[in-house]
């Protein structure tokens, strides 16, 4: 529809116009539950709006995409809904200077994750609601001005059915069957939230005295679905979330600002979470319901202090436009490995930052579509594609060393300050760091223009020339960047030496750090004088404690020792650092995929670190199915299998490591003795000691006996009865999708891309079973259909089920040169398609692309 793509120029031109007093919002969900379920798909939502006008005789709009509207009433003028609305705007003649908007509509239940969001739970019939807004989707829900810089306090009403609760942003009472909640402070439109059904909810309480003698109550609240509420270690999420109150408190110096505290645990989400003040928002994974590893703990608790941070950065202070989406993002992921770090159990969390987060953005940061971390940000459909590993990952990182460069008080100082100033304001780059110029007394206009305003990664490079004794007679660092980003950036850096002990018995023994630098790197090439002298090194390590975003490379001595002794660095930071350079080599065609494997199945068993451990696995598996030379794909799959196996059998009983090569093993397993032994596993005939199969490991094993055509669709069924739970439901979705069947792929590809009946869970469960590595031949056809039907998709399903497709159904496992033509011959004949479908096609194709560049210098490996 012609509005429903809001652009930047647009919203500025209506925010110099309005500016907003306050929304009242009723909304009717009756409907969700009875008649629903014959048909009904949409709810009453009726909103007024008290605003102001600049230019009074001016017209404007307001947002609503709705299936219909009742009424429309501007200053108490009735307006025809069918002149006024074209479905996704409506249009405002004649403003005066103060203005009342009252709109009544009828709104859509969705199944895509966007807006209100409708789910029947399979296990019980219950039927939960929630709602999932960012950017600009609550105007699916209720008519408003969709912009994040139209700030406004909102008071919602809610009619729910008999016995449901009702949560959202303000405190909420039940009076006559109504739902009423306290008016919010002013907020954006997309952090607005309302959550409702019969969710099993627990309570408790934070408290915290201030210097002051100043006293704050926070009610904490935590809730799921009443078939996921045995499984819910709410204690646990409380403890990280008051872990996370008081780090916050203790360094914002600015008290928690919105009341209560809820966090929901909802079904069919398409994010990790959503900071709702008041009312945070997660994807109901985080419960989990069988044994995980600590790394899944940590991931959750580093979720949550993502989400609280934002209760500060981005809604206390809100950017104005999207082309400051970092302003929120990058903080909140900076500071959710901070207080991870700082508040909680999880001390290695920077580990997993460098190892796991930053390969997010290395990945992203050499895509085509790569931008600076403030990006021009031209529509909302822009808006939607930069949550990405360069806005939050690559942001974070250079926040990291923005820290270590101005200092950590004067950067929380800086905080502090912005804060104060600009509370329930919105604000742009130059907010920022003006406050953070004040504190640091460093002028940041240079380092802004380098690390914020422009793209691309630098690599890092050790160059060391020893003298006659054996000592470091020069060290450089050289730097070098992409040439479709030229950028050399200033790096502050530290420089590691290490090199192997000698054990008391004469034995050798693990390598070790024994001198370090810490420097400015600037320019093409630095000398690290401080480190003039020093004993050879076997291994020199750039960046090392990660203190700066860059891809690290390897002299030719460093990089020889790591092939041998990667297993005895002793560091965990430092081996987390090591592998992640490893994999950059291997994407970028510097290291042949084959011998990246053989790493892993050389050192990935001496891992301490089970999140390093789990990344590894992924990575091995991609290096597998992207990286390697086709004709090695299956030599490599055995060898993977059966290291996996190896580790598995040798790892202690029960532990977190067991049940991670467990996962692995499955992941890779093709051989028929490999197939075997995961049946046996299922079937309880085989044992391997301390590894329970739980339900979730179950579902693990099955998916590859269903992609080689051992488990059929009986024993899918039968899998399911045992777990008949919407997770059992997505499992076997995927699994069934997943069977070696030409007839099974016709009807997965048809019922995500010739329909619309699938909710976004099972669109993404579907996806996930059809594009099966092991069955290239069997999904060759639908590379042509997939050019032929991308288009469509993307013109008459939501943004979120066509970013869905496009990415998931992107033909890459038909990785040849014809796959790539195919690709750039749709870009040439659709150089006017949507902006942002282009650029999805544009990533794939990079992938593809680099994939094919690795297959043919592994090729050349073996030659």
């Amino acid at each position: 529809m012609p509005g429903e793509n809001l652009s930047r120029d647009e919203a500025q031109e209506r925010a110099a116009l309005l500016s907003v007093d306050g929304y009242e919002v009723s909304l009717d969900l009756r409907s969700a539950v009875g008649a629903a379920e014959a048909g009904a798909r949409t709810f009453r939502s009726v909103t007024t709006i008290r605003f102001r006008c600049a230019e009074p005789g001016a017209a404007s709009f307001a947002d609503l995409i709705a299936p219909s509207v009742t009424a429309v009433s501007l200053n108490g003028r009735d307006l025809d809904p069918g002149e006024v609305f074209d479905g996704t705007r409506i249009r405002l003649e004649d403003l005066a200077a103060e203005n009342e908007l009252v709109v009544d509509a009828q709104c859509a239940y969705s199944r895509t994750g966007e807006g209100m969001h409708r789910f029947v739970d399979p296990e019980d019939g219950e039927t939960y609601l929630y709602t999932q807004y960012e950017p600009a989707d609550s105007r699916r829900v209720f008519a408003n001005f969709e912009q994040p810089d139209l700030k406004a306090p909102f008071r919602f009403e809610v009619r729910a059915p008999e016995g449901w609760v009702v949560w959202s942003n303000g405190v909420g009472e039940l009076t006559d069957g109504v739902w009423q909640f306290a008016e919010t402070k002013p907020i954006s439109t997309y952090i607005t939230a309302v959550v409702a059904g019969p969710y099993h909810y627990v309570t408790d309480s934070y408290s915290r005295t201030f210097d002051d003698g100043t006293t704050l109550e926070i009610p904490l609240g935590a809730m799921c679905r009443k078939g996921l509420a045995p499984h819910f270690d709410a204690d646990d999420v409380f403890l990280v979330t008051k872990q996370g109150l008081d780090f916050f408190h203790d360094h914002f110096d600015y008290p928690y600002p919105f009341g209560k505290y809820d966090q929901a645990f909802v079904p069919e989400y398409n994010l990790g979470a959503m900071e709702n003040p008041g009312l945070v928002t997660f994807r109901e994974e985080y419960i989990f319901r069988g044994k995980v590893t600590q790394a899944s703990y940590e991931g959750r608790a580093n979720v949550i202090l993502h989400e609280m941070a934002h209760m500060w950065f981005g809604d206390l202070v809100t950017m104005e436009w999207w082309d400051d989406l970092w302003l929120k993002e990058s903080f909140a992921d900076f500071m959710g490995a901070f207080a991870l770090v700082g508040a909680t159990r999880f001390e290695d969390g920077w580990i997993t930052f460098a190892n796991r987060r930053k390969a997010w953005a290395y990945r992203a940061d050499q895509l085509p579509s790569t931008h600076p971390i403030t990006a021009d940000i031209r529509d909302l459909q822009d808006a939607k594609l930069n949550f990405d590993g360069i806005t939050y990952a690559k942001g974070a990182s250079v926040l990291k060393q923005l820290v270590a460069y101005v200092g950590q008080d004067a950067f929380l100082e800086g905080a502090r300050r912005y804060f104060k100033r600009n509370a329930y304001g919105n604000t742009r780059l130059g907010d920022l760091l003006s406050a953070l110029e004040e504190t640091s007394g460093r002028d940041l206009a240079a380092w802004s223009r380098a690390w914020l305003q422009t793209a691309g990664v630098n690599s890092l490079t050790p160059q060391v020339i020893l003298d006659a004794d054996g000592r470091v007679a020069e060290l450089s660092v050289l730097q070098e960047a992409a040439e479709s980003h030229p950028e050399l950036r200033p790096h502050r850096v530290a420089v590691g030496l290490y090199r192997r002990e000698t054990g008391p018995d004469g034995q050798p023994g693990p390598l070790v750090r024994y001198a370090r630098a810490e420097t400015d790197v600037d320019g093409p090439r630095t000398v690290v004088g401080e480190l003039v002298g020093a004993d050879a090194p076997e291994l020199v390590l750039v960046n090392d404690d990660d203190l700066t975003y860059c891809k690290i490379r390897f002299d030719e001595n460093s990089l020889a020792t790591l092939r041998e002794l990667l297993g005895d660095l002793t560091d965990p930071l430092a081996r987390a650092l090591c592998w992640s350079a490893l994999w950059n080599l291997t994407r970028d065609g510097l290291m042949p995929a084959r011998d990246f494997i053989g790493l892993v199945l050389r050192f990935a068993g001496r891992e301490s670190d089970i999140g390093v451990l789990q990344m590894l696995h992924t990575w091995a598996d991609s290096a597998l199915t992207h990286y390697t030379a086709p004709d090695w794909r299956a030599t490599g799959g055995r060898l993977l299998a059966q290291g996996a196996l190896k580790e598995l059998r040798l790892a202690a009983p029960g532990s977190q490591h067991q049940l991670t090569w467990a996962r692995f093993f499955a992941a890779v397993a093709s051989e028929r003795a490999d197939l075997r032994l995961l049946q046996d596993l299922l079937d309880g005939t085989a044992k391997i000691d301390g590894l329970d199969v739980d339900q979730e490991l179950r579902w693990a094993l099955l998916e590859p006996l269903a992609a080689h055509g051992i488990a059929d669709e009986s024993a899918l069924a039968a899998e399911l009865a045992r777990d008949d739970t919407a997770s059992g439901k997505r499992h076997q979705v995927r699994c069934l999708a997943a069977r070696p069947s030409a007839a099974v792929k016709a009807q997965a590809w048809a019922q995500v891309v010739e329909s619309d009946a699938l909710s976004n869970a099972l669109v993404e469960a579907t996806i996930a079973g059809f594009t099966q590595p092991s069955q290239r031949e069997l999904l060759a056809p639908y590379a042509g259909k997939y050019f032929a039907a991308i288009e469509r998709i993307w013109a008459e399903r939501s943004i979120q089920i066509g970013m869905d497709v496009v990415k998931g159904l992107f033909p890459s496992l038909q990785d040849s040169q014809e796959t790539l033509d195919a690709t750039d011959a749709w870009l040439t004949a659709h150089e006017s398609a949507a902006p942002a479908l282009r650029r999805l096609v544009l990533e794939a194709r990079d992938d593809l692309a680099r994939a094919l560049r690795g297959q043919r210098r592994d090729a050349a490996t073996a030659g």
